[in-house]
């Protein structure tokens, strides 16, 4: 809120569901930055993990016991839903805050917040694969197109002529690359069905990620990043700005294009993976682990994250 940075800009509503098989039900709301937009077309994984330990404090779920709790969450943007599981304290009255989890890119400790976002293909296009194939030829160049919690899109590094390791200050500099990024998300967007033209395509979905293969390389912090600690390097671009890590959904992508044989991650890859493997992304702060498990199908059942979140404050908030 009032960070002047997209993922500093955002706002979720929340209140108990009339579904049966669904506690919570909850709306986000991506707030412009740089206008006075309000863009209701995706969802936040950040945001969806401080989603269960806010309806605990808040009274909106009861009844809870033991010292863990796992908590349904339906996401109204998406129409997903997502289990949000937890320590709270005794009596099951609040959430647990404190803990030693540690997240790349985020300040201090907290306790770990495990979301798995259950059946996440299709979430705004109805599928896990947009357009029908791992890889679309777009505006010169191959990308992958994907639909996981929410719709990304993905090109190689090298493709572009760029350094995957940008960092978000150099990415922020490179006016040419931003322009040639944002006009190839537009057109991919199209071809993936969100919007009849360009000119209609929401600022916040789909996301646009450049990947490339690991080397060792310097993160925000200025520490150094070993390759060999990493399976794939990815830069995100969100409502027009490089993201500082990445965006939860966008990981869920990651993983789940990392299993597609030929798509753009799996090229990129550093080291094999397969089916249940964890996979560790590398980004501008740092790592993030993500899952994704697929049937003997070969349909995305399910993505996993391990997140924390704390109350701030609360108050109201003015704006003109």
């Amino acid at each position: 809120m009032g960070g002047g940075i997209s993922s500093l800009s955002k706002i979720c509503v929340v209140g108990a569901s009339e579904r049966r098989d669904v506690d919570i039900d909850f709306t986000f709301v991506q707030v412009g930055v740089k206008d006075d937009r309000i863009d209701y077309a995706g969802n936040c994984g950040n945001m969806s993990s401080a989603i269960g330990p806010f309806a605990v404090d808040s009274g909106l779920i009861r009844g809870i016991t033991g010292s863990e709790t796992t908590v349904s969450l339906y996401n109204t943007n998406t129409k997903k839903i997502i289990h949000a599981t937890f320590p709270v304290v005794p009596g099951g009255e609040e959430a647990v805050y404190d803990g030693d989890f540690a997240i790349d890119g985020v300040a201090g400790t907290g306790a770990k917040i495990q979301l798995d976002f259950i059946d996440p293909s299709g979430s705004k296009t109805g599928k896990l694969l947009p357009t029908g194939n791992v890889v679309d030829r777009i505006e010169g160049l191959d990308v992958t197109c994907i639909d996981a919690g929410n719709p990304c899109v993905f090109v190689k590094a090298d493709d572009l002529a760029v350094d995957g390791a940008l960092l978000p200050e150099e990415t922020e500099r490179r006016g040419d690359l931003l322009a040639r990024l944002e006009s190839l998300r537009a057109t991919a967007a199209v071809a993936m069905g969100m919007a009849p033209t360009v000119d209609e395509v929401p600022p916040s979905i789909p996301k646009i990620c450049f990947v490339s293969t690991p080397t060792s390389h310097a993160l925000v912090s200025g520490e150094r990043l070993a390759g060999d600690s990493v399976d794939v390097v990815v830069r995100a671009i969100s409502t027009g700005q490089p993201h500082k890590a990445l965006p939860i959904t966008s990981s869920l992508c990651v993983s789940a294009a990392a299993q597609l044989d030929g798509s753009v991650v799996q090229q990129c890859l550093g080291r094999p993976t397969g089916p249940k493997t964890e996979l560790v992304v590398g980004h501008p702060s740092g790592r993030l682990v993500v899952g994704a498990v697929y049937d003997a199908a070969g349909q995305l059942r399910s993505s996993t994250v391990f997140r924390t979140a704390r109350r701030l404050m609360e108050g109201r908030v003015y704006w003109k």
